[in-house]
């Protein structure tokens, strides 16, 4: 085991390889606030890529009901499970130490318990037959994408079943939300560590994740050690696979593109806007190089208000969420981390900035590597948690890698009016 840096945990930790980045890293980010769960993004990936004998059960996107739903059910509940006796056996506890807050290099803190990789570690020592815990869903679990779709909490129910006090924000007593889910495409992937015929790989220029299937003999070991089961066995060609980023959109080949990266299926395909997808630059010690133009950058780096989906299993995921404001705090700092109270605040009340940026969800096929901002009028004033905020009509324009502009978006959106003399035409 090597000795490698995690940024999101605040520290080094040990993993089966030697760190080594890539140039780029696909990235995203999901604002879990906007998701309405039609799973336009679920049938578009499978349309593309996983309609053949053998595949019926692979969703390599999909969006699950939470809190009781998963794909496969109960993906996080058992890996967290697993997580928490390793935990309980070594006589360690999994804090976080917020105290330690240091800028880039350790944005929330410093993750003072095991990741997947350790715990294995601990229990079958630096030798063992297994490089991460895990372990291979059942075929029951994996029986649908969306189990418990639309389920929501319980609540103490009054006369006729109704609740016997209303709920408001910025918590719901009774809740449930949609996450959405992909490859996270991981900086220190759990199915490469676990891999015994090395057959995963993760692309020197742009950071995806990839299974050569020429390799693989289908052991599915890459199953068992991925904590968010995006790696799924095939029974009919006997090989494992795998979102692939749709890589020949982000290189660029897709006839619409004009030979500039594209997002992906899932994210061009999105009626929500809640997807915003794109490659950051990485510095050769594994840190994003600091660009303060770049939207992910900006809302990862600066704002810190998109999380990592369980920093704590220690792969380094790039799938970034903006948490959903009324799930109460504690499901959300589990899931995703200590920023989560800080990240909400600043979502609830965003700074001018990042209001623009965030009208760039969604917007455009093209990746945005790059925004400016033209200013405009204040259009709103009010208070937010006793505190003066107003927003203006700006104008942000996004563009492609080129540098050429790909969309231009304002913060107001604009009202058209049918001409009277056709009120009902289409």
């Amino acid at each position: 085991m090597a000795d490698v840096y995690n940024w999101q945990l605040g520290r080094t930790m040990q993993y089966p390889y030697e760190e080594k980045h890539p140039r780029w890293q696909f990235a995203f980010v999901f604002n879990a606030n906007r998701c309405i769960g039609c799973q336009t993004c679920s049938m578009a990936c499978k349309s593309t890529w996983t309609f053949s004998k053998g595949q019926e059960y692979m969703w390599w996107n999909n969006v699950e009901s939470k809190p009781y739903g998963g794909y496969p059910q109960f993906w996080d509940v058992k890996i967290l499970k697993m997580l928490d006796e390793a935990h309980k056996q070594a006589g360690l506890s999994a804090a976080w130490e917020g105290s330690q807050k240091d800028g880039a290099r350790r944005p929330y803190g410093v993750y003072n318990g095991m990741t997947i990789f350790e715990a294995a570690v601990k229990r079958y020592g630096p030798d063992g037959h297994k490089r991460a815990i895990g372990y291979i869903p059942t075929d029951a679990e994996w029986r649908a994408p969306n189990i418990y779709e639309d389920t929501s909490t319980g609540y103490e129910p009054g006369p006729m079943g109704f609740a016997k006090e209303g709920v408001s924000l910025p918590e719901h007593k009774t809740w449930f939300f949609h996450l959405q889910r992909i490859c996270n495409h991981c900086t220190y992937p759990a199915c490469l560590a676990a891999c015994p015929r090395k057959a995963l790989y993760k692309r020197p220029e742009d950071g995806i994740v990839l299974i050569d299937q020429s390799r693989c003999r289908g052991y599915r070991m890459c199953v068992e050690a991925c904590p968010y089961k995006k790696s799924m066995y095939r029974a009919t060609t006997r090989v494992s696979e795998k979102c692939v980023a749709c890589y020949p959109r982000i290189e660029g080949k897709d006839p619409l593109s004009g030979g500039v990266p594209m997002e992906t299926r899932c994210m061009a395909a999105c009626v929500g806007k809640i997807r915003l997808q794109g490659l950051v630059k990485i510095n050769e010690d594994g840190s994003w190089a600091e660009d303060r133009s770049h939207p992910l950058y900006y809302l990862v780096k600066v704002e810190k208000v998109a999380l990592p989906l369980y920093p704590q299993f220690g792969t380094e995921p790039n799938g970034y969420y903006i948490p959903p404001r009324w799930v109460p705090r504690p499901y959300l700092r589990q899931m995703f981390g200590p920023g989560v109270d800080d990240a909400i605040a600043k979502y609830l009340a965003p700074p001018r900035e990042m209001l623009a940026v965030l009208q760039l969800f969604r917007t455009t096929q093209k990746m945005i590597f790059r925004y400016a901002i033209e200013e405009g009028p204040k259009i709103f004033e009010t208070q937010i948690n006793g505190k003066p905020w107003a927003m203006y009509n700006d104008t942000i324009i996004g563009f492609d890698k080129t540098g050429k502009e790909a969309v231009r978006v304002t913060v107001e959106e604009p009202v058209y009016e049918r001409p009277k003399e056709r009120p009902n035409s289409i």
